[in-house]
């Protein structure tokens, strides 16, 4: 049914396709949805400096975001990456690619994080790293509209990071998406927001190790169905010192920084905190 779904959203121009997930994620906010549970759990964590409507309202506002963000993808996983590209309006700090260093994109789970990796694919090979999903058959169908083309998918597992390697060794772009909880293994307690969060250290490990610059990349979905504007922006992993801990807690204030300034288009439905906090 779901693949289904996003089929059909393909045949949508984007703007009535955001209308539609706008829709969604009314649905999500005038329910009892998981999503909004979860949102409003996080949204409290991050910024208990806000009244409770202006809670409510960015808990509104980001629901639609994940609304738009599942009919999207549809549209642009069924799409080649040149129609990807048409999509764009402006892609800023591109100049930043062409370093003489290999490159390591930081790329949250903000804005439109599925199209970030195509666009680039268009004229470049790219290798982004995901973590696989508990069910196969979600995990195949994401994997054959991911793995198209120049775009290369890499599993976090020994064998991803083989993937990571060589294309670092073949100077391609490598991706990475290090705002999600690692498990029990491959993190450490690191500050996000204002609390401890078990963050990924693969991607600090690997800069460090190849000596390679980290530019966050991220997609912030314009309003109206009017596309969407690319950004990279240098990241600087020993702001806060040298050690492996300290460079996890820079890339941690890196997304904070970006998430403050877009906190509607966050995926704040994800448990985050699920280490340190008990979602109710």
């Amino acid at each position: 049914m779901i693949r289904l779904f996003l089929s059909l959203c393909s045949f949508s121009p984007l703007k009535i396709n955001h209308i539609f997930g706008a829709l969604i994620g009314n649905l999500l906010y005038f329910t009892s949805s998981e999503a909004k549970k979860v949102s409003e759990q996080n949204i409290e964590i991050c910024f208990p400096e806000i009244t409770n409507q202006e809670r409510q309202s960015l808990v509104k506002k980001t629901l639609i975001h994940t609304g738009q963000n599942l009919t999207e993808s549809g549209l642009i996983w069924n799409k080649s990456f040149s129609k990807n590209v048409s999509l764009v309006q402006s892609i800023k700090g591109e100049h930043y690619l062409d370093s003489s260093k290999n490159t390591i994109l930081l790329v949250p789970h903000i804005g439109c994080w599925e199209i970030t990796g195509r666009v680039l694919a268009d004229k470049r090979k790219v290798t982004f790293m995901y973590k696989p999903l508990r069910s196969q058959k979600q995990n195949a169908y994401l994997f054959k509209r991911r793995n198209q083309g120049n775009l290369t998918m890499a599993s976090a597992d020994k064998t991803g990071i083989f993937k990571i390697q060589r294309a670092l060794k073949n100077r391609e772009l490598v991706g990475m998406l290090p705002d999600q909880d690692p498990g029990e293994e491959g993190g450490i307690m690191a500050p996000f927001f204002n609390k401890q969060a078990n963050t990924m250290t693969l991607l600090a490990k690997i800069a460090k190790k190849n000596d390679v610059q980290v530019l966050m990349f991220w997609a912030e979905r314009l309003p109206k169905g009017k596309g969407y504007e690319l950004n990279l922006e240098p990241v600087n992993l020993g702001a806060n010192g040298e050690t492996l801990e300290q460079h996890v807690a820079s890339m941690n204030d890196s997304i904070e920084a970006l998430i403050r300034r877009l906190p509607e288009q966050y995926m704040w439905s994800y448990k985050r905190f699920k280490s340190t906090h008990s979602y109710g």
